[in-house]
């Protein structure tokens, strides 16, 4: 989720929501600054991401395969890669969230750093 779609959920401005206590709880109300909206969208956001990885042929498979030593081979995970079916959500987490390391959606860190500058 960017900070452009949040800020969008928050109007721009802080937000502060009240919620009384309900039986058994403290009498001190409650004070988030987040609005229910956006907890709600990151929530679902997490389920979601959640999801995908469930799905993943990697969850199935040895990690060190996709977290070669440098310079090691990437032939095995990109292999498996190839014959998953959330590999774009998986592309498309790892470029949203800038991961440096392994491959991910069939791309090494190099590929995926060429892929944003548009050289892909």
């Amino acid at each position: 989720m960017s900070y452009e779609h949040l800020r969008g959920l928050v109007g721009g401005t802080p937000h502060t929501t009240l919620g009384w206590p309900t039986m058994g709880e403290t009498s001190r109300p409650h004070l988030s600054l987040v609005p229910d909206a956006v907890v709600d969208e990151f929530e679902a956001t997490e389920v979601e991401a959640d999801s995908w990885q469930d799905r993943a042929l990697c969850a199935q498979t040895d990690p060190e395969a996709f977290f070669p030593e440098k310079g090691g081979s990437t032939r095995e995970a990109k292999k498996i890669c190839l014959g998953c079916e959330v590999r774009s959500e998986c592309l498309e987490y790892a470029l949203a969230h800038d991961e440096r390391f392994g491959i991910w959606g069939g791309l090494s860190e190099r590929e995926r750093r060429r892929l944003k500058r548009g050289i892909i």
